[in-house]
C-alpha cells in the first residue's frame, strides 16, 4: 500500500496537466500513487496522462465523464486510490517541492488523525509572486492532534479540498464522498470536519494554487449559483443530525452564511432568480440558526439581520444591488484621425450587419493563410455573406479578382470593422477594434507551436522584450469567441499561451486543405510558375526567425549545399515573412520564393523540406514528403526562445547538425529512406490530426452558418487520406 494517493482531475486544463504531474512525480518522497482523472480515453488530457502511465508504474489513469463534474472526477479517483492517505491536486496547480516529505513527517508526529489541514500558496495566473493566504487556517492551533471541538473555528467550509490530507480508511468508514453539483469543496469540507474525530494542522504550504486568468468558474453568473444553498443546507443538516453543540455549529453557520451573503450581494451572479435565492437563504438562515447565536458587528451584522427578516428590498438598497450591470467600454487605443474616431464611434452605435464578414491575415500582408481559405469556402457555402478582406496599402494586388477589400486604417476599413458580425484573423485586429455584443471573432492562428507563444514567452527575456505588452495581448485574446486548432498538441499550448474564455475548434487548418485537394496538374503548374527546372529535385529551405538575430541570416551556404547534395538539386529559399522585402536573393540553383504569397503553393512544388524550427514542418507533413531538420543551434534556440516539446526526441525526419551531415543525407538518399518514413509517420500521427482537406468547410458551417458540431463533416482518419502527388520519385540509387 503506498503512503499517499494523489488525485488530479484534468478537465479543461490539458495544457498545464504535465506540469502538475511532474510536480508530483518529482517529489523527494516517492511512496505514492498518482491518479490523473481524464474525461475519456480520447480526451485532450488523456494522451498526456497515458504517456506518464507508460513511463511510471506509480501512475494510474482513470476516467470520469465531464457531466459528472469535479465531484465525479474526485470520487472516481478515490475509488481507484489504494494509499493510506488521499490528497487532491487540481490539474493546473503544483505540489510544492518537498511537500510530501513534510506531510509524511507531520503525520508521523500526529499518528492516526483523520484530517491534516495544510497551508497553501496562491499564485497569480501570470506566475507572479505567490502569497500564503492568512485566512483559511486559524492563527493559533494546538501543536499536536486535537478534537475539532477544541478549535471550532476550523470548520473546513472555506478551505479547498487540496488544502488537506485525508486518512482514506476514515473516508471509507464514514462513507464520505464529494457531493454533486457546484461548490463541492464547501460541501466536502464541512462534511469531513463534522465527521472527523481527530485532526491536526501543518504550518507549511503544500500546494501552489495557480489562479486562472478567467477567474473561478464559481464566480460566473448563472443558475449554478443556487447550488451554493444546496451545499450549505447539506452541511448544516448533517451537523444537526450529528448533534453538534452550539459552540461548533456557530462558527460553521457563520462561515457558511458569509459565503451566502457574498453571493446575495452580487446580483450580477444571478441574472435570474436573485429574489428566490434570497428568500431560500432566509429560510435556511432561520431554520439552522444556532441557539444563542450572535450576529457579527458592523455592516455584516446588518446583512445578517436583514436576511433573517427576509427583507429583500432593504438588503438590495444596503448593498447597492440595483446598480447598473453594464459599464463603459474599456479604454482602448482608437483610430488616429479625429474624424475617423468620431465616425467609428458613430458606426459602433449602428446595428450589426448580420451578413457582413471581415477577414485579415498577417496584419494585412495580403490574401493568405487560413483567413483566405475560409473566405474562399464561404463564397461557395455562404454566398449570402458579404466578405471584405483587409490589406495594407500597397498589397491590393495580392487579392484575387472579385474579392472585395478595404485598406487598413481607412475610413471604410473602420466602418466594416464596426458593423461586421463576423471577424476572422490569423493574428489579431488592431487595439482599437471593439468587441461588440453579438459579434463573432474567430482566431485561426497561423501555425502549430514548437516555440513558446503568448504569455509563455514572459520568462524568456529576449522574446519578452520584443513582444510588447502582455496585458494588451490578453485584451485582444478576450475578443476571441473561437480559436482554431489543427491537433491536440496545439489545443493544449493555446490554452496555456492565450488564457481566455474562447471555445477551441479542433477542425484542422483550412490553409492545409489544398494538400489533399491539389492534383498533379496543379503541382506541375506551380513548379513552372516558380521556375523549377523540369526533372530537378526541388528542396524547400525554410528557416525560422531568430529573436536573438537582428536580420535574416540563412544559416547555411546554399550554393555549397547544392554542389554537395547532387547535380539535380535546386533549392527554393523561403525566409521568414518578417524578412520579405519583395526582391529576389537567389541565383543559379537557388530560387528565392520568399515574396511568393502562398506558402501552400511553395510546399506543393517542393519534393522535400529542410527547416530548422519553423512551423512549416507541421503543415508540410500533410504531404507525406521527406523532411530534414537542420539543427545547428538547437540548444541556443531552446534557451533563448523556449520550446513546447523536444523536437530532437521526436523529429519528422533525419536531424543534421552540420552542413556536411545535411548534404550527406541527400547524397545517400537516407532523407527519404525507411527510417525517415517511420519518423515522419509518427510525426504525422501526432501533428496532422485534424487536417484532412475539409477544415474550411467545418469552420464555415460552424462559425458562419451556425450549424451544430454534430452536423459537421467528421475528420477523415489519417490512413484514409490521399495527399497531393509529388512531382518526382525521391528515392535515389
Amino acid at each position: 500500500m503506498p503512503r499517499f494517493s494523489i488525485i488530479v482531475p484534468s478537465h479543461g486544463v490539458a495544457g498545464r496537466l504535465s506540469q502538475a504531474l511532474d510536480s508530483v512525480l518529482g517529489q523527494s518522497f516517492g511512496d505514492l500513487q498518482l491518479i490523473p482523472v481524464c474525461d475519456a480515453p480520447d480526451a485532450p488530457a488523456a494522451e498526456v496522462a497515458a504517456g506518464y502511465a507508460a513511463r511510471d508504474s506509480r501512475v494510474t489513469v482513470v476516467h470520469s465523464p465531464p457531466s459528472a463534474g469535479l465531484s465525479g472526477a474526485r470520487n472516481a479517483g478515490l475509488r481507484a486510490a489504494t494509499g493510506a492517505y488521499a490528497l487532491f491536486l487540481d490539474g493546473d496547480d503544483l505540489l510544492l517541492p518537498g511537500s510530501l516529505a513534510g506531510v509524511d513527517a507531520r503525520l508521523s508526529e500526529v499518528a492516526g488523525v483523520d484530517v491534516l489541514y495544510c497551508e497553501h500558496e496562491r499564485a497569480p495566473w501570470w506566475e507572479g509572486e505567490p502569497v500564503n493566504p492568512a485566512g483559511p487556517l486559524p492563527a493559533k492551533t494546538p501543536r499536536g492532534a486535537f478534537a475539532p471541538a477544541e478549535l471550532p473555528g476550523l470548520t473546513g467550509v472555506p478551505l479547498p479540498a487540496w488544502s488537506a490530507v485525508y486518512r482514506r480508511a476514515f473516508l471509507a468508514e464514514r462513507e464520505l464522498a464529494f457531493p454533486d453539483g457546484h461548490f463541492t469543496d464547501l460541501g466536502w469540507g464541512g462534511l469531513v470536519t463534522v465527521a472527523a474525530g481527530r485532526i491536526a494542522v501543518l504550518r507549511r504550504a503544500v500546494v501552489r494554487h495557480r489562479s486562472r486568468r478567467q477567474g473561478s468558474r464559481l464566480n460566473l453568473p448563472g443558475p449554478h449559483q443556487h447550488t451554493l444553498l444546496d451545499q450549505v443546507e447539506r452541511v448544516l443538516t448533517r451537523a444537526a443530525e450529528a448533534g453538534l453543540p452550539a459552540e461548533r455549529t456557530g462558527p460553521l453557520f457563520d462561515q457558511a452564511f458569509a459565503l451566502v451573503l457574498k453571493t446575495a450581494a452580487r446580483p450580477e451572479r444571478l441574472p435570474s432568480g436573485h429574489r428566490a435565492f434570497f428568500r431560500r437563504a432566509a429560510r435556511l438562515y432561520r431554520l439552522h440558526r444556532p441557539a444563542g447565536h450572535r450576529v457579527p458587528d458592523g455592516s455584516l451584522g446588518v446583512q445578517h439581520r436583514l436576511l433573517a427578516a427576509g427583507a429583500y428590498g432593504a438588503f438590495c438598497a444596503l448593498r447597492g444591488a440595483n446598480r447598473a450591470a453594464g459599464g463603459a467600454v474599456a479604454r482602448l487605443p482608437l483610430p488616429r484621425a479625429a474624424r475617423t474616431r468620431l465616425r467609428y464611434a458613430r458606426d459602433l452605435r449602428r446595428p450589426l450587419d448580420a451578413d457582413l464578414a471581415v477577414y485579415c491575415a498577417y496584419w494585412g500582408r495580403g490574401y493568405a493563410c487560413n483567413p483566405a481559405a475560409i473566405h474562399a469556402k464561404a463564397r461557395e457555402l455562404a454566398p449570402h455573406l458579404r466578405s471584405v478582406f483587409l490589406v495594407e496599402a500597397g498589397q491590393e494586388h495580392t487579392l484575387p479578382d472579385g474579392v472585395e477589400y478595404a485598406v487598413l486604417g481607412s475610413r471604410r476599413a473602420w466602418e466594416v470593422l464596426a458593423r461586421a458580425t463576423y471577424l476572422i484573423n490569423n493574428a489579431n485586429f488592431a487595439e482599437g477594434v471593439v468587441k461588440r455584443p453579438g459579434s463573432v471573432h474567430l482566431q485561426t492562428q497561423h501555425g502549430t507551436p514548437l516555440k513558446t507563444m503568448g504569455v509563455d514567452q514572459s520568462v524568456y527575456p529576449v522574446v519578452a522584450a520584443r513582444s510588447g505588452s502582455f496585458t494588451r495581448l490578453l485584451g485582444r485574446v478576450d475578443r476571441w469567441d473561437f480559436n482554431l486548432s489543427s491537433n491536440r498538441h496545439s489545443t493544449r499550448m493555446w490554452e496555456r499561451a492565450f488564457p481566455g474564455s474562447y471555445e477551441q475548434l479542433e477542425y484542422g487548418y483550412p490553409r492545409n486543405d489544398v494538400y489533399y485537394t491539389a492534383t498533379a496538374r496543379d503541382v506541375a503548374r506551380i513548379r513552372r510558375e516558380l521556375g523549377v527546372p523540369e526533372g530537378r529535385t526541388a528542396v524547400l529551405y525554410a528557416p525560422t526567425h531568430r529573436d536573438h538575430h537582428t536580420g535574416f541570416e540563412p544559416g547555411l551556404d546554399l550554393e555549397a549545399f547544392c554542389r554537395a547534395a547532387g547535380e539535380d538539386v535546386v533549392v527554393l529559399l523561403r525566409a521568414h515573412y518578417f524578412y520579405d522585402r519583395g526582391g529576389p536573393r537567389g541565383s543559379g540553383r537557388i530560387i528565392d520564393v520568399t515574396a511568393h504569397r502562398s506558402a501552400e503553393d511553395v510546399c506543393l512544388a517542393a519534393d522535400a523540406l529542410i527547416t530548422d524550427y519553423s512551423s512549416i514542418m507541421f503543415d508540410y507533413a500533410n504531404l507525406d514528403r521527406p523532411i530534414v531538420i537542420y539543427a545547428d543551434d538547437w540548444e541556443v534556440y531552446r534557451e533563448t526562445r523556449g520550446v513546447c516539446f523536444d523536437l530532437m526526441a521526436a523529429p519528422p525526419g533525419p536531424v543534421a547538425r552540420t552542413p556536411g551531415e545535411l548534404a550527406a543525407v541527400f547524397r545517400d538518399g537516407s532523407y527519404a529512406g525507411p527510417a525517415a518514413r517511420a519518423l515522419r509517420a509518427a510525426f504525422r500521427e501526432r501533428f496532422c490530426e485534424f487536417d484532412d482537406g475539409r477544415a474550411a468547410e467545418r469552420v464555415v458551417r460552424r462559425v458562419l452558418l451556425g450549424e451544430p458540431p454534430e452536423a459537421l463533416p467528421p475528420v477523415l482518419p489519417l490512413a484514409e487520406r490521399v495527399p497531393a502527388p509529388a512531382a518526382a520519385t525521391l528515392v535515389r540509387s
